[in-house]
């Protein structure tokens, strides 16, 4: 946690990057490669969701040619967040270090992730960032741009964040920033699962830096999102504001904002125009 940038960080240990797939077959030898290529080091765990497509299948494949794969399979689809926290519980039975989400559709570009973990040897968190200085995003429509942009503008307004990118999914936790979350209590699935983590983070004091990256929209299979996941956001995320606005008029602690150390937990990577 951060203590006015004094804190000394630890080593990062091993590196596990989450690939939650569902009917991702076109993406994931494609995914897979590119992040063994980009951090050899680093171990994969592919949580599928039990896809129809056979993606489970084609994982367990690339998994027994590389001890550095492992593939985790799920009963079927229960969402981006219950895939994610099962994946959690997995690397933090197994011991890693260092847990990474990333999408399966090529939009997280593994080849940036050696910025994110330079960047989490001086913090708790690292956010790939569309919306800071530097950051972008590549073949979206404008609208979708806008929904994007507003959902984090909307999340950062209402829960008082120091984050630009609230709702991206392609981030770096150290170990000790997941147990401290709370994992057992998060119970958002869909959009706002990363909103809810970002939040935590912030409210436990943990140092998040966010840098810039190039998003990049997929070239295979059909994007997840849908209007009931939007939903689902808009309404967590305004009862998460409405209570901690509450809990201030009270003369309580709202538990947003504001870091320990007076840094409002943000950070920025050197270089990174954050």
């Amino acid at each position: 946690m951060s203590d006015g940038g004094q804190r000394t960080y630890g080593p990062l240990g091993t590196a596990l990057v989450i690939i939650p797939t569902y009917n991702e077959a076109e993406n994931i030898g494609l995914i897979v490669g590119r992040v063994r290529a980009a951090v050899p080091e680093a171990h994969i765990l592919v949580a599928d969701d039990n896809s129809p497509d056979g993606t489970g299948k084609l994982a367990d494949e690339l998994a027994a040619g590389d001890d550095h794969v492992h593939v985790l399979h799920r009963k079927g689809k229960e969402g981006l967040g219950a895939a994610y926290l099962a994946g959690f519980v997995w690397a933090l039975e197994q011991g890693y270090g260092v847990i990474v989400e990333m999408d399966a559709d090529g939009s997280h570009q593994p080849e940036e992730l050696p910025r994110l973990l330079t960047a989490l040897a001086g913090a708790d968190l690292v956010l790939g960032s569309r919306w800071v200085p530097g950051g972008r995003v590549v073949n979206w429509p404008k609208s979708r741009e806008f929904i994007s942009r507003g959902g984090s503008t909307y999340s950062r307004l209402m829960l008082n964040l120091p984050m630009r990118d609230v709702t991206g999914g392609y981030r770096a936790f150290r170990r000790e920033t997941l147990e401290g979350l709370g994992l057992d209590e998060v119970a958002s699935a869909g959009y706002c699962f990363q909103v809810d983590l970002a939040r935590r983070a912030v409210q436990k004091g943990f140092r998040v830096v966010e840098v810039p990256i190039t998003f990049v929209e997929r070239e295979f299979g059909d994007s997840k999102m849908s209007k009931d996941i939007l939903v689902e956001a808009l309404w967590r995320v305004t009862q998460w504001g409405i209570k901690a606005q509450a809990s201030k008029l009270l003369g309580k602690d709202g538990g947003q904002g504001g870091g320990k150390g007076g840094e409002g937990g943000r950070g920025t990577e050197p270089g990174s125009g954050a």
